[in-house]
């Protein structure tokens, strides 16, 4: 299991070099789940938004700056029930599953087509 952020997934949230961190923790955790699954492991990576750790105390950030805070513990069980469903990512404050699971699908789906040797027509004069 490994804990990661969503934060890997939005650019937009404006801290990079942390988000690249957390891209990379995913794209491993993927990696491995992929390499480690025919010999019956499996590799959960747990992408939890703002959590309420002492970080946010240490940060200097003042509570009326700070987003919202999933407590630790529900984060917990929400890694754990993801955990037994045997998820390979686990997104505790994401509510509608079908948006993950079509953001997967969309990026599956073109893998296809980065095994061509064209550029794609509309790079073409």
């Amino acid at each position: 299991m490994n804990i990661n952020s969503v934060v890997g997934l939005a650019p937009e949230f404006g801290v990079w070099v942390y988000g690249a961190t957390k891209a990379f923790m995913l794209f491993l955790s993927q990696g491995l789940s992929l390499e480690l699954a025919p010999k019956g492991a499996y590799v959960q990576t747990v992408l939890p938004a703002a959590t309420a750790t002492e970080i946010w105390q240490r940060s200097g950030l003042p509570e009326k700056f700070r987003p919202p805070l999933m407590e630790v513990g529900k984060l917990l069980d929400a890694a754990l029930v993801g955990f037994d469903r045997k998820e390979s990512i686990t997104i505790p404050p994401l509510h509608d599953q079908s948006q993950w699971e079509t953001y997967s699908l969309t990026r599956q789906s073109m893998l296809r087509g980065f095994a061509t040797t064209e550029p794609a027509e509309r790079y073409q004069h």
